[in-house]
């Protein structure tokens, strides 16, 4: 297994596991991904900007995640746990359903919180869609607090996502 940058080489099968990971959502009631977003644009600029990893096995990708150092807009209102550092943002993991609940997407988050640590960032941030409660249980499974904020992204739905934030140890 091999965690690298995503390239746009890679946008087909990025593709195909979005696609496969919001028919699985939405098939278990969760409307948290539609035809608007994630999209292939929002892929390409976390591609560009050297911000999205993929999980690979056998050469085959099989687990996705964006993370950024940028604070998205939706987050300027939210009080986080520690305000006056750097921080790390976590956006669209997600892991082919046909291997699902093997600890792909554990692994992904422990290789960013890794780098996180190595770049001596404070703390990972994120949010997870209300709905999605089996997504809820695994951050705060990995150390994730929840804090008391919502965000909206109206384009998906009208339900809030919940914020989290996970304090990073330093050696």
């Amino acid at each position: 297994m091999v965690i690298e940058l995503g390239l746009i080489s890679d946008l087909p099968e990025i593709d195909r596991i979005m696609v496969a990971c919001r028919e699985s959502m939405i098939s278990r009631g969760i409307y948290q991904w539609n035809e608007f977003y994630p999209n292939q644009n929002v892929y390409i600029r976390d591609i560009q900007r050297k911000e999205l990893w993929v999980l690979k096995s056998n050469s085959k990708i099989i687990g996705v995640v964006a993370c950024s150092s940028l604070k998205d807009k939706e987050y300027k209102d939210i009080e986080w746990i520690i305000s006056d550092s750097s921080h790390y943002y976590v956006h669209r993991l997600m892991v082919d359903p046909v291997v699902q609940k093997k600890g792909y997407g554990r692994k992904l988050m422990h290789f960013i919180e890794d780098m996180a640590i190595k770049n001596g960032v404070a703390s990972i941030r994120l949010d997870t869609f209300s709905q999605n409660k089996s997504n809820q249980k695994f951050y705060q499974d990995l150390g994730y607090v929840q804090l008391p904020y919502d965000v909206y992204y109206p384009q998906q739905s009208d339900d809030p996502c919940h914020c989290f934030e996970r304090i990073l140890t330093h050696p």
